[in-house]
């Protein structure tokens, strides 16, 4: 991968698509997938479970029969817990990614609850726990030749700039630089990206209203509830400088995925374009980037 209008990847969450029960309305993967190709992406997260088919040589083949490429996908694991071990989940996810040719694992720190509203919190023997975890799961996706990164995500153990601090200092996995949720987990996205260049491995972008960013910090509203009403923008309608995340990125030689995430909540089937237009909006805005960088 080298242009980086040849690295611009899709995610189902754009289309609605989520692995929180009740999210809302679910377009089948076959439309997803279709509409991806339609606009010209390259490539894909492979979703949340259920979205693709399970058995790794069926998901490779969904992939491959309509000419995307596959990215990887995100994994919330519990990683905290000294009872639990995450591995075995890992390692089948893996198998996955090993069949379809995706090389990046999306790893993050799930609370074992379900949705992203609240988090419990982590104690010191917990982080022990959870910081280990990311160094063994990162060489586990490594013996399998897929890079491990870890996504800090508002409502699970990495959210804010704490977190992101104790697993910067306190382990060796690289970051997703997702700037929607640093932005709302009160971590300025820019700031990372320029400070901690070297560790961002992966990166989902995002645009976002920060007065809504505001109102869930403060505990005015929950993360759903401002997903529902809008919080996401595409790439340009929001507050965050994508222009100098990408620069930054470009000029200290990334050359990783840029995964276009736009969560979204979809109380019934659109009868217009629905989604796809923000996502056509979105690669507009970052096509427009990249001609300028070059």
């Amino acid at each position: 991968m080298t242009e980086l209008a040849a690295r611009i990847a899709g995610a189902p969450i754009s289309w609605g698509v989520c692995e929180v029960p009740d999210w809302g309305w679910q377009y089948d993967a076959a439309t997803v997938l279709a509409e991806m190709r339609a606009v010209g992406l390259a490539a894909t997260e492979f979703g949340p479970d259920g979205f693709l088919p399970d058995k790794p040589e069926e998901k490779a083949k969904t992939l491959a029969d309509v000419g995307l490429r596959a990215v990887g996908g995100f994994v919330p694991v519990v990683l905290h817990d000294p009872s639990h071990d995450p591995a075995p989940e890992v390692a089948a996810a893996l198998e996955g990614f090993v069949a379809a040719g995706a090389g990046t694992l999306v790893l993050a720190a799930a609370t074992g609850q379900d949705g992203y509203d609240d988090r419990p919190v982590l104690d010191s023997a917990g982080w022990e726990v959870l910081l280990a975890n990311l160094d063994r799961l990162s060489s586990l996706a490594a013996s399998r030749g897929v890079l491990a990164t870890i996504h800090p995500h508002v409502g699970t153990m990495v959210e804010n700039a704490d977190d992101v601090e104790q697993v910067l200092n306190g382990s060796s996995i690289g970051l997703t630089l997702d700037t929607g949720h640093l932005l709302i987990g009160g971590v300025d996205p820019v700031a990372l990206a320029v400070d901690h260049t070297s560790r961002i491995r992966h990166t989902h972008l995002k645009d976002v209203d920060a007065a809504w960013a505001a109102r869930v910090q403060a505990g005015e509203v929950s993360y759903t509830d401002a997903v529902r009403a809008g919080m996401y923008r595409p790439l340009g309608a929001g507050d965050i400088d994508i222009t100098t995340i990408v620069s930054t990125l470009e000029k200290s030689g990334y050359d990783g995925w840029y995964v276009l995430e736009q969560d979204t909540i979809l109380r019934a089937r659109p009868v217009d374009d629905g989604p796809l237009a923000d996502v056509r909006a979105s690669i507009a805005h970052l096509r427009s980037i990249a001609a300028g960088l070059e």
